[in-house]
């Protein structure tokens, strides 16, 4: 069965799930095909700390109401380190602050607008092909409930995720990877129990890194640093409270409530760049063409900048005949990519226990953060990258 559309999107995330709803709202037809089911969909469970920039974009697409409701203002985070905490006050810094929310939240409330406006993904489109890039009119090709069909569109946006198909359809003579996977990943737990930090806390620690991080004022999400040669069937929830605790300052580990884990995930590290974010007709955005490790809280806000810029390249397209930001598309995201990257980059090398670590690589890492401590200067620069650098398309 053969159909059309302007934009065929692959990836119901939240960057496919977004970049649809933004079209769909500038009356630019598009279709998002996903291969899982939409209660898999609805089922991932990933971070969720929002740039300024993010949750005006949400608001933007008219999803903001349940956001303004249940999300958590920060206006600062903690980075300890020797016990000792210190604060970097985004708001006072930079006017800006940061907004806890679920990814899994943000994907619900873009489904459910789409779903209100009758225009849901396709879920459980198998075996997605992406067919005649090179032409003016390239086409995806899946089965659904054992029919085949074939989707032709003016363009296709890749938002499938790193393991997806839309990377891989730019040929390899084109495409340049860079890549830096790190030595140690991340053990996370969920739990009823109430956050130990009234604001998200990073702890460099010789036992290794601790995120304290948060989903509601009862829920907590806590990861510690964690070495993949080990099982994850190896750590009791007895065993993970007790090394929270261990690497918690004391004033912070008197106070910490334990309780049953709803959820145990492990998160491998890596730093992830390919270049360029379009060929031909096919769009790459979020995970389908960058990682960044989770400590610098870039990944999905990246995602979010990446479909903004490409929604209003489309719009500047079909609305105005004007092809400049979709010539723009890729130079423009990089820009903003390559500084998360550093960003990221950063925080994980200052706050976590490296292999090679001697002991003139511990020093500086105290001095780097004694400086932090010590210098407005240096936590203006933090913080004004933490808030997120600007989202804009340049005409």
């Amino acid at each position: 069965m053969k159909t059309s559309t302007n934009v065929g999107i692959v990836g119901a995330g939240p960057a496919g799930l977004l970049l649809s709803r933004l079209l769909h709202l500038a009356g630019i037809g598009n279709v998002v095909l996903e291969r899982q089911s939409k209660e898999y969909v609805l089922g991932r469970i990933r971070a969720g700390v929002l740039e300024q920039g993010t949750v005006n974009i949400l608001h933007e697409a008219r999803v903001g109401s349940r956001l303004d409701v249940k999300g958590l203002v920060h206006d600062g985070f903690g980075i300890c380190y020797d016990g000792r905490i210190t604060r970097v006050d985004l708001n006072r810094l930079t006017g800006k602050s940061v907004t806890v929310y679920g990814q899994t939240e943000i994907t619900k409330d873009l489904i459910d607008a789409l779903t209100d406006d009758d225009h849901s993904p396709i879920y459980q489109a198998k075996d997605a092909r992406i067919h005649g890039l090179e032409s003016d009119k390239p086409s995806l090709h899946y089965r659904k409930d054992g029919r085949d069909f074939e989707l032709r569109c003016d363009y296709i946006a890749g938002c499938d995720g790193f393991h997806g198909i839309s990377r891989h359809a730019i040929p390899e003579s084109v495409l340049r990877e860079h890549e830096r996977v790190y030595p140690f990943g991340w053990l996370g737990i969920l739990s009823d129990t109430p956050p130990v930090s009234a604001e998200l806390l990073y702890v460099c620690h010789p036992l290794g890194f601790v995120l304290c991080s948060q989903r509601s004022k009862i829920r907590s999400r806590y990861y510690i640093q964690w070495s993949p040669d080990e099982g994850v069937d190896t750590w009791s929830d007895g065993r993970f409270w007790s090394e929270l605790r261990a690497r918690l300052p004391e004033s912070l580990a008197d106070t910490l409530v334990t309780g049953s884990v709803i959820e145990k995930s492990v998160a491998p590290l890596r730093s992830y760049v390919v270049e360029p974010m379009r060929y031909k007709h096919l769009f790459l955005a979020g995970d389908a063409a960058h990682i960044v490790p989770p400590t610098g809280a870039k990944g999905l806000n990246l995602a979010v900048s990446d479909v903004y810029l490409l929604a209003q390249a489309l719009v500047a397209r079909y609305h105005a005949t004007d092809d400049t930001l979709l010539e723009q598309y890729s130079k423009q995201c990089l820009e903003r990519v390559w500084k998360a990257e550093r960003f990221s980059w950063w925080m994980t090398s200052l706050l976590h226990n490296f292999p090679d670590d001697d002991p003139f690589s511990r020093r500086l890492r105290q001095a780097e953060i004694d400086y932090l401590t010590d210098s407005v200067a240096m936590q203006t620069t933090v913080a004004e990258n933490y808030v997120g650098l600007p989202i804009e398309s340049q005409t």
